[in-house]
């Protein structure tokens, strides 16, 4: 073995992540936040068909996928208007640097991923939008109002 073959792996590390620090600390963060991002929608979803007496969601059913999907969608862009007055200048340009063109649930993370690492209270952002996404489905109130009103710009 030659010296710079002892490092060039880890052990501790899978070999399908990338090598950079930067990447594989973005990937982890993209991969929280997804987890993350799932849970709540999905447990929305659950509760909510539940109170409606409907039937649980089901991965194969193409319109429940696309409730799915567009809870993500809602649960996300409420989550960053109501951070985006927070920013500072220097801040909302590199989440603006995300927002290109593409898949809008992938965009739509790479945001979150940015404020993630921007914002040192980020997950407790994260948690109360999801404390008042989970009360607005039981009480049929305006999400976006509740949001507003919560982080100060209502």
């Amino acid at each position: 073995m030659t010296p710079s073959s002892f490092f060039g792996t880890s052990l501790r590390r899978d070999p399908s992540q990338p090598a950079d620090l930067n990447a594989r600390i973005e990937a982890q963060l993209r991969e929280r936040l997804e987890e993350a991002v799932d849970f709540v929608c999905l447990e929305a979803l659950v509760k909510r068909r539940q109170a409606l007496s409907l039937p649980a969601p089901s991965a194969d059913n193409t319109r429940d996928r696309e409730e799915f999907t567009r809870s993500v969608h809602t649960f996300l862009a409420e989550l960053s208007s109501a951070i985006a007055p927070t920013l500072s200048g220097e801040q909302q340009r590199k989440a603006a640097a995300e927002r290109g063109p593409g898949d809008e649930t992938q965009r739509l993370l790479g945001v979150h991923v940015v404020l993630a690492r921007e914002l040192p209270d980020y997950w407790q952002r994260f948690e109360t939008a999801r404390t008042v996404y989970a009360e607005h489905l039981d009480s049929g109130s305006e999400r976006r109002g509740l949001l507003a009103r919560l982080f100060g710009r209502g």
